[in-house]
């Protein structure tokens, strides 16, 4: 362990962070198995799942108006709340289980109100993590908070499928719920540092509204991150991972059918776990690759969408689990150079709102292709939507490489904010 890495985790309230985000992660994890296993169990159909997981997915859409609220409102008080009302909605599935209410309706009311808890989650990070950790330490504590969130998808996805093979899914709802308890107390001991808001220090004008004086500075807060990424290089990046996005709503929407017809639930768990395990090692590999040229890492995908094509067509499961798994270690290491990329290029100050417009922009293909994903299986069928699937990250090697000056990209560790046409107004009026 280098000296930079010791002193990171000597940080108390990353470490602290580092546990809830563990934990919190986990709890996702085990109840996005649970909620789109029971769905397609009650209805056998890929339709339900995906409008289901679409909405599930929503906070990819939305996330830009949590965006400036992130930016602006405590953001202790935000974390520790989301986890008590999602404790609570995972507890009321198995009551409702037991009482003979539990229903395809019920299912959705439950995803929309876990939705909206998780929306403030994304942009979340992207505004703490420079709050807490020194600049010159964030691509390490990046790389350790992707290790956790994507080492979870690999044991607990997994171990939710299994879970749900031998005791049901609504089981699985109770022990998810003590996830959540646990997450609200790691998270209520972090100490954010001052923000510059009026908001956070109590310093409020007694006349005025706090709600009103949020929603006032709104319009100009998303105004902002618009107007710094419009005419960048960020631009082409994120309609790449649109469509990369699209690819992967589909594929979210269906795993259930295409893992059911392999082997049932602990397959489909398997499949997710494979996922998870590709992106851990990408993200582990990610801070070894900085000095990478940016441009070749993107390229890199197309390796993941061979390896998702052959994963489809394998003649076992386990060799398609394997395969799987393959194809997502390079959107790993993509993912983990992206944040550390945006922390560097962008003023700490701006990067709830930037990230969060980023974010909306590229991911708001997730829900739509998992609605999407639901209907083209029930049309072409499962597997033949899963070989298609794999286009997404097709067509980002393919397009960077036909783009040379997207292929040309600079090394994270060298990258300027000139690289990308970024222009940061240095006399930007004070919020």
């Amino acid at each position: 362990m280098t000296v930079a890495e010791r002193s990171l985790w000597r940080n108390r309230d990353f470490r602290r962070f580092f546990a809830g985000q563990f934990v919190t992660n986990a709890g996702d994890s085990l109840y996005t198995v649970a909620v789109l296993w029971l769905a397609f169990e009650l209805s056998g159909s890929t339709l339900v799942t995906g409008a289901l997981n679409a909405i599930l997915l929503l906070p990819w859409l939305l996330q830009v108006f949590a965006g400036p609220l992130v930016d602006r409102l405590p953001l202790r008080t935000v974390l520790v709340g989301s986890q008590v009302v999602q404790g609570v909605v995972v507890l009321v599935l198995p009551l409702a289980a037991v009482t003979g209410h539990l229903s395809i309706g019920v299912l959705f009311a439950a995803a929309t109100v876990l939705m909206l808890a998780t929306l403030v989650m994304s942009p979340m990070e992207s505004a703490l993590l420079p709050r807490i950790v020194d600049e010159e330490r964030l691509s390490g504590a990046n790389s350790a908070l992707a290790t956790v969130t994507l080492g979870l998808d690999m044991v607990f996805d997994a171990v939710g499928g299994g879970f749900i093979a031998v005791f049901g899914a609504t089981t699985l709802f109770l022990a998810d719920s003590l996830t959540f308890g646990v997450a609200t107390l790691l998270f209520a001991g972090v100490t954010v540092g001052t923000a510059v808001n009026p908001a956070e220090t109590g310093e409020t004008d007694e006349s005025e509204p706090h709600g009103e004086s949020v929603l006032r500075s709104y319009v100009s807060d998303l105004r902002t991150g618009v107007d710094i990424l419009r005419g960048t290089t960020f631009v082409e990046l994120m309609m790449t991972t649109a469509v990369a996005n699209f690819a992967t709503g589909v594929t979210l929407a269906i795993l259930p059918a295409f893992g059911d017809g392999l082997g049932g639930p602990a397959v489909y768990g398997l499949l997710l776990g494979a996922l998870g395990v590709g992106r851990l090692v990408g993200s582990l590999v990610g801070p070894y690759v900085e000095g990478v040229p940016y441009g070749m890492v993107l390229v890199s995908q197309g390796i993941g969408a061979s390896c998702w094509v052959a994963a489809v067509v394998a003649p076992s499961p386990a060799l398609t689990v394997a395969l799987f798994g393959l194809a997502w270690v390079p959107a790993g290491a993509s993912d983990v150079l992206t944040a550390t990329l945006n922390q560097r290029v962008f003023p700490a100050d701006l990067l709830g709102r930037v990230s969060a417009t980023k974010g909306t922009i590229s991911g708001m293909t997730l829900p739509l292709g998992s609605l999407v994903g639901g209907v083209v299986a029930e049309w072409l069928g499962t597997t033949t939507t899963m070989a298609l699937a794999a286009s997404g990250f097709g067509f980002t090697a393919v397009y960077v490489l036909l783009r040379p000056r997207l292929r040309r990209l600079p090394a994270v560790t060298a990258a300027e904010p000139d690289d990308f046409d970024v222009e940061v107004e240095t006399d930007r009026p004070a919020e």
